[in-house]
């Protein structure tokens, strides 16, 4: 009797335990970018269904995520823009970003895909295709009306520009990029910072620059010449980047005499350029 009595109360406190376990649970909201209007063919615009999804989720007080099915999606230019609701949107992506191989599409617009006045954003998987062949023949052409793909927002475009903090980028890899791993800001006062920035495990396959912060940005020698940049940039790692350069010089830090960067930490990090190990140029760092 004693026995049967134990197993009983065992019985009922579990079912509590798995009760209370699941009506706890925090709710996850998804919203699948086909289901908003996107097409896999890789051409067909997607971008309203894409701002459409983000959209809901921002929107959302719950915990959200964006799913990107498998196929290949055209985006124009999109500004996914806080603040949100919430501070816990994930992105899955299982296919491939797109953009318009005709770069005039994106018109006057600095950047392909940017995030703005955004906390808790998480990114997994995908493919960001930039056709990038006649961007850069546009670029060689001497044309300055070329567009840039830029995945995080210029710091210092303005004096009073926000900062940008803890952010990871892991398992990436670059294919025949301009970039890789970059910071930048414009060379001219502003109160923003870029801390607690990890990147980490990350393939360069030859990429003209592989490693870069750049504090002297100034394209067309406009509005900035000469000046130093206000931007704090601090505590920055990067841990197991390997691959080839395309140039030379694979790791180039360019910080600003003001504000030198400090807390940059390099672990495993090995790139080559025409199978010699690459070098490196640092300047006002700590």
């Amino acid at each position: 009797m004693a026995k049967s009595m134990s197993l009983h109360i065992l019985l009922v406190l579990i079912f509590l335990i798995l009760f209370f376990s699941s009506s706890l649970a925090i709710p996850v909201v998804t919203y699948n970018v086909i289901s908003l209007g996107a097409k896999s063919d890789g051409r067909s615009d997607s971008t309203k269904a894409f701002l459409a999804a983000w959209a809901k989720a921002c929107g959302s007080t719950a915990a959200s995520t964006i799913y990107v099915p498998p196929g290949r999606y055209l985006l124009h230019n999109v500004v996914f823009q806080g603040q949100c609701r919430n501070n816990d949107i994930t992105i899955r992506i299982d296919g491939t970003l797109v953009a318009p191989s005709d770069y005039r599409v994106i018109g006057d617009a600095a950047n392909w895909i940017l995030f703005e006045h955004v906390n808790g954003v998480y990114i997994y998987g995908g493919i960001l295709d930039g056709q990038g062949a006649r961007l850069w023949a546009c670029k060689r052409s001497g044309n300055n009306n070329c567009y840039y793909c830029e995945f995080v927002a210029a710091l210092a475009k303005s004096c009073m520009r926000a900062g940008v903090q803890n952010v990871t980028v892991k398992t990436v890899t670059f294919t025949g990029t301009e970039n890789g791993l970059r910071i930048k800001s414009w060379g001219r006062p502003s109160t923003g910072f870029a801390r607690n920035i990890l990147f980490q495990h990350a393939l360069m396959k030859n990429v003209d620059n592989p490693i870069v912060i750049d504090q002297n940005y100034c394209p067309d020698n406009k509005n900035c010449p000469g000046k130093s940049s206000g931007v704090k940039i601090s505590d920055v790692t990067y841990q197991d980047i390997h691959g080839a350069s395309a140039t030379e010089i694979a790791v180039k830090f360019d910080c600003s005499p003001k504000y030198p960067c400090s807390g940059i930490n390099l672990e495993d990090v090995k790139l080559i350029y025409k199978n010699q190990p690459a070098e490196a140029s640092c300047r006002n760092t700590d």
